[in-house]
């Protein structure tokens, strides 16, 4: 497994931190969303899943992964 920390804009609410964790989700990772810093500590398995595949799960719920 494979852990990354992301840091991603546009997160402010509840909601936020709940579509995040879903799209991550969906596209076959973990993530734990942490709103006061805007960071996202995301486990993948990369034999399944590509960084690129969430870091588009994410963009595509709109907000912006930034690093």
């Amino acid at each position: 497994m494979i852990e990354v920390t992301w840091k991603v804009e546009g997160m402010t609410c509840g909601h936020c931190k709940q579509a995040v964790e879903k799209a991550v989700r969906e596209a076959g990772g973990e993530a734990q969303v942490d709103l006061g810093s805007k960071q996202v500590k995301i486990t993948y398995d990369a034999a399944k899943v590509q960084p690129e595949t969430i870091r588009e799960a994410i963009e595509d719920q709109g907000y912006d992964v930034v690093s």
